[in-house]
């Protein structure tokens, strides 16, 4: 009989690494390949949230990286596991948020014989993530761990793949875990905030584009501050636009995809942007067009925390590495005083008109379901959504009021909503979640329900059924009109779906019958879908689909 060890192993040693950096919760999807981990685990206070897809523990790995501002953590098996997880990996490296996957790798002496479900993972991840190494020795974990953690979190953060082979984790461990990271301030330097300040007080059409990692909530109201006492007009980058509270007089719209075309031209006409944090990227500058590269038409203030980043498409005219947070609030405290005049007071007034509701076809009417969110939910509460034409009601009508509340992926990925609603809900139970999925999207991670179901996460998901995949429909319409093909969808009984998960399910068809079935899902306690049946001809906020 084989005897059991009584040693400290590897897989410990790593779980008391991830207590020193402050991980309270990972997700992961078990695997043998990482026995001896999840045996550290077993004892451990850190709390394992069990998804039941690799794709969707990688996300909610990731949205707790957004929420947090550290590494989300994620444990998946080698194989078939690290593929499905690399959705995730790929969303946080467009994101930029920090995340550390663990990934369960075949036993040392069987490396390069192709064993069974054996992968390269520095070859295939090299290119979704910061670092990907492997640690073939067991009194290296605290090292590789530390570093991982650095790397996750410093300049532009992003995803870290750290490889366990499985003999390494299970043999004995002989280390000490290190304290958590340390990182730099990411303050720029006083002249380059002068700098900063002395061009855009100079400016007559300042425009501010906010994006990227490493804000918070003092940042944010910073923001504020600053753009107020200097009357620059602020745009969010795509779907940032939880950095400014909505409301605030200097807020003027996002400029991601379907940008206010007064913002657009807004974006042409300014002579002078600072893009704090934003890389600038296809999406917010509408496919590289809003500031003609490599040396846009407006004079272009840089600030980003990697330098390789800056003068990446746009030479900047004034360039400062650091990161956007800190600078944000060294800007409000260096602002000076300077009027905004008809160019802030005009842009506001672009945005007041851009959010009046343009009317869809069909008894249930998406522009009213958002006007009702935002006159019913907290300012507090958290909206999640993936990819899809049902994100452009949420992204043109609704007003996010505070830093954090919006979880959405740049990087566009589908399936996104729903793993970000349970992470989201897992690290504030005390706030309301909402999730936004299309058809589509929502089936590509439907089985998460049942974590949220198990973990008592009280998620409310709008499922926007219009039978098709929306966006794709879309551009078939405008490329190869009257010839849909491979876009149909059959969808089931979502309602149904939720209730037999042991949720809460109600089908909405009509604008009349939202509120009270929110108000339902709400009083009901329990993880909630809202299947809302849409007009297939509403393909978007303007657009009729063919023949209709």
């Amino acid at each position: 009989m084989k005897e059991t060890q009584t040693s400290p192993h590897g897989g410990a040693l790593l779980v008391e690494c991830l207590a020193a950096q402050g991980v309270e919760r990972v997700f992961c999807i078990p695997g043998e390949s990482f026995l001896a981990a999840l045996d550290g685990l077993h004892d451990s206070a850190i709390e394992v949230i069990v998804a039941r897809h690799e794709g969707g523990a990688a996300m909610m790995a990731e949205a707790t990286g957004k929420l947090t501002g550290k590494p989300g953590v994620a444990f998946v098996t080698r194989g078939p596991g690290a593929t499905n997880a690399s959705c995730g990996v790929h969303v946080a490296f467009q994101d930029s948020t920090p995340m550390v996957l663990f990934v369960g790798q075949v036993a040392s002496d069987q490396r390069d014989r192709e064993a069974f479900q054996e992968v390269d993972y520095r070859a295939m991840f090299g290119p979704l993530a910061k670092w990907v190494a492997e640690i073939d020795r067991a009194d290296r974990i605290p090292e590789y761990v530390s570093r991982a953690f650095h790397i996750a979190q410093s300049g532009r953060p992003g995803p870290v793949v750290l490889a366990l082979p499985e003999d390494m984790l299970s043999g004995p461990a002989a280390a000490v875990a290190v304290a958590a990271a340390t990182l730099p301030s990411g303050a720029a330097a006083d002249a380059d905030i002068a700098a900063v300040v002395d061009r855009l007080a100079a400016a007559e059409r300042p425009l501010v584009i906010v994006g990227g990692a490493s804000w918070s909530a003092e940042a944010a109201t910073a923001l504020g501050v600053f753009a107020q006492t200097m009357g620059l007009p602020v745009g969010a980058s795509f779907r940032c636009q939880d950095f400014l509270d909505n409301r605030h007089p200097n807020y003027v719209g996002d400029v991601g995809i379907g940008i206010n075309p007064a913002l657009a031209q807004r974006v042409r006409d300014a002579d002078v942007i600072l893009a704090l944090g934003t890389r600038l990227g296809e999406m917010t500058t509408s496919g590289y067009t809003l500031l003609t590269p490599p040396a846009a038409a407006q004079a272009l203030i840089h600030i980003h925390a990697d330098p390789s980043e800056i003068g990446h498409v746009y030479r900047p005219d004034l360039a400062v590495v650091a990161q956007p947070g800190p600078v944000a609030i060294q800007l409000a405290e260096a602002a000076r005083a300077r009027e905004g005049g008809a160019w802030l007071s005009e842009a506001r007034a672009d945005y007041e008109a851009w959010q009046e509701p343009q009317e869809t076809p069909g008894a249930l009417k998406m522009e009213q379901v958002i006007a009702h969110l935002n006159a019913t939910l907290g300012d507090d509460a958290i909206l999640t959504n993936g990819a899809g034409n049902y994100s452009a009601w949420l992204h043109r009508y609704y007003r996010y009021r505070g830093w954090r509340t919006q979880l959405a992926p740049t990087s566009g990925s589908m399936g996104y909503g729903l793993p970000a609603a349970i992470a989201a809900k897992l690290q504030h139970p005390e706030r309301e979640v909402i999730c936004l999925a299309g058809d589509g999207c929502f089936q590509m991670v439907v089985q998460e329900f049942a974590v949220a179901c198990e973990q008592e996460a009280h998620v409310i998901v709008l499922v926007v059924d219009n039978g098709m995949y929306g966006t794709i429909r879309m551009h078939q319409q405008k490329h190869y009109p009257g010839r849909p093909s491979g876009t149909q969808l059959k969808n089931p009984d979502f309602a149904a779906l939720a209730r037999a998960y042991g949720g809460f399910g109600a089908t909405v068809s009509a604008t009349e019958d939202f509120g009270p079935a929110l108000q339902a899902a709400r009083d009901s306690g329990l993880p909630a879908i809202l299947h809302l049946k849409l007009d297939p001809s509403a393909l978007s906020p303007k657009l009729r689909l063919e023949g209709t």
